[in-house]
């Protein structure tokens, strides 16, 4: 099974990346991560302009992958910008896009208390509208900055039981088991 990663944050260093790093920990061995680190080159969405190579990549990884896990900072109560648009790219053509019935777990982190809940919502919500798979459920990681271990694992025992939960539904799901076997 392949899973794709997106990060919201651009930034080298960020605790977006690292939630993504953990979470790939959490899967099974015989599940291939990759984290499509190219968002920062993909310009803003237009009709008026075939899609760009950057553009192209972005819908061929999310066709390849069997699920999808998305890390989001959130930035003025919403989800990143960036984001939002390599989504926008990625829901055309409407509605056989490439994120049509794919399973997704959002998850996010923040140096705040809330770890980017409302940026998880909103991403869910546009996700929904696009046509993928969501798992209805969120993971706040607040006040990132003192999150993570010095080996880069979840310092909190309920926010890693909750993310491996997360994540066996993600691989379930991506396994293309029916949703009443994914719990």
């Amino acid at each position: 099974m392949r899973i794709l990663g997106l990060c919201g944050s651009l930034r080298r260093g960020s605790y977006n990346r690292r939630l993504l790093d953990v979470a790939a920990r959490e899967l099974p061995e015989s599940a291939v991560f990759e984290v499509f680190d190219r968002l920062g080159g993909i310009p803003p969405y237009s009709e008026d302009i075939p899609a760009p190579a950057a553009v192209t990549a972005l819908r061929e990884a999310i066709r390849d992958a069997d699920g999808m896990l998305i890390a989001t900072p959130e930035y003025n109560a919403s989800l990143p910008g960036q984001l939002k648009n390599a989504l926008d790219w990625a829901s055309r053509p409407f509605p056989d896009n490439a994120l049509r019935d794919k399973p997704v777990v959002v998850v996010g982190a923040s140096t705040g208390l809330f770890g980017a809940v409302w940026a998880q919502a909103e991403l869910r919500k546009v996700l929904t509208t696009i046509g993928a798979q969501v798992v209805d459920a969120e993971l706040p990681v607040g006040q990132a900055h003192g999150a993570f271990t010095s080996d880069g694992r979840l310092g909190d025992d309920r926010l890693r039981s909750e993310l491996a939960g997360l994540i066996d539904r993600l691989a379930c799901l991506s396994d293309h088991r029916v949703v009443e076997q994914c719990g």
